[in-house]
Parts: C-alpha cells; structure tokens; sequence
C-alpha cells in the first residue's frame, strides 16, 4: 500500500469488539492470507489466521472484556527471545492496517480470550503472544484521547516536519489500555523510541514505531 493509504487506515481504524457473522471469503480472505505470509517470511515470524473458530472468545473474559461475535482471529506467534514482543508488535500492525484497508476490523487482545491449541500451531521454541481479533465489525469503533506531541518527545528541539508527522502517526496507534507509555529521541536524522514501564509495552513500542515509520518516511531516517 502507498503511504497515503496507510496514513487513512490509521486514521480510519479503531479497536472493535463486537463482529458480524459475515464470514471473511473470497479475494478478501486471499489478499489477507498473503499478506501474513509475506510479512512471515519477512519477520521470522509464525502468524496464522484463524477462520470460523468461536470457542476463543466464548469464554467468561472475553464477555468480560465485552467482546462478541468474534469468529476470527490472528494468533501472533514467534520464536521466543528478547526482540519477539517487538517484533509481534511491528508486523501485527502491518497486518491490522492492512486489514482496515481491506474494509476489515481489528482488536489486540492480550488476555481476554481462550488458548484453543487445536486451532494453530505452536512450534517448539515459539510462544503464542497475544491474539489480534478480525472481522466485519458491528460498529467501526471509536477514536482513542491521544497525548500531546509534545509529552512523547524527550528534547525539544527545533524539529524537522518528517519527525512530526512520525509522531503524529505514532500518536494514532493502539497501545494497551491506551497508555501511549513511550518516548521519542531526535538527533539529526538518528531517532530512537523506548517503551515505558507497564503491560505490552515492548509489544506497544512495536506498534508505535511501525507508526512512526509510516508518518516519516523511512527515507528520511534511521533507527538508532
């Protein structure tokens, strides 16, 4: 997808809990699938799409966290490691903004659902990391409050518009509870990003970059 479509999507896309029983078929369910293949072979990563499998989110914590008609799922697996929640976090967003823009909805679940080990593949070394719900949402969800481009900034700096535009992206992407616990570092065009303390935050932090990315360009920089 072209930059503009992805800075939509991110626009466009917010957490949704409550699905349609329309199943995913047809060129939808095989761009999809290609996707996740492809974003695997480029992330060392095991993700798999679960189609038409109700029975893990049928429990008493998905009713809790007031999820329904969830039918579908992506388990975001990988080989266990110190980079693997980051890395689950980068290209399981690839994936959810590739699926708004397919016309699908997402949520990241991380502990409001069943392990149902029947339904994917677990392989020796690798360890499921969380969930991320898929579907044709009842509603399109709403928008999350975001924090000020400022507070996620640690030097203040004047700042060149591409690092804006990474953070205003940055600001728009899911994290756990909606904590946006991290931070950006700008020194020339070397930027690095750390996660706070709390829940997910590696997994957050994963998120946020592939956001920043996006927004600025990756032309224009390089991770420190």
């Amino acid at each position: 997808m072209i930059k503009m479509d992805l800075l939509q999507a991110m626009k466009n896309r917010h957490s949704v809990r409550s699905y349609t029983d329309r199943p995913i078929g047809g060129s939808t369910k095989e761009s999809l699938l290609s996707f996740i293949r492809q974003c695997n072979e480029e992330s060392g990563l095991h993700m798999q799409l679960v189609l038409n499998e109700p029975n893990a989110f049928d429990g008493f914590m998905a009713h809790y966290g007031k999820f329904s008609g969830v039918r579908n799922y992506i388990a975001v697996i990988g080989k266990k490691g110190k980079d693997l929640e980051e890395t689950c976090g980068y290209y399981g967003e690839k994936v959810v903004l590739y699926a708004q823009a397919l016309g699908l909805n997402t949520c990241w679940v991380a502990m409001t659902y069943s392990k149902i080990r029947s339904a994917y593949r677990v392989d020796e070394g690798e360890k499921l990391c969380l969930v991320i719900s898929i579907g044709y949402g009842s509603t399109q969800g709403t928008p999350h409050k975001s924090k000020t481009r400022e507070s996620v900034i640690k030097e203040q700096a004047t700042l060149p518009d591409w690092f804006k535009n990474g953070i205003d992206a940055a600001l728009l992407a899911p994290t756990a509870i909606n904590q946006q616990k991290f931070v950006f570092f700008f020194n020339d065009y070397v930027v690095s990003a750390k996660a706070g303390v709390g829940f997910y935050s590696k997994i957050d932090l994963g998120i946020v970059k592939y956001h920043f990315e996006v927004g600025a360009g990756k032309e224009n920089f390089r991770w420190a």
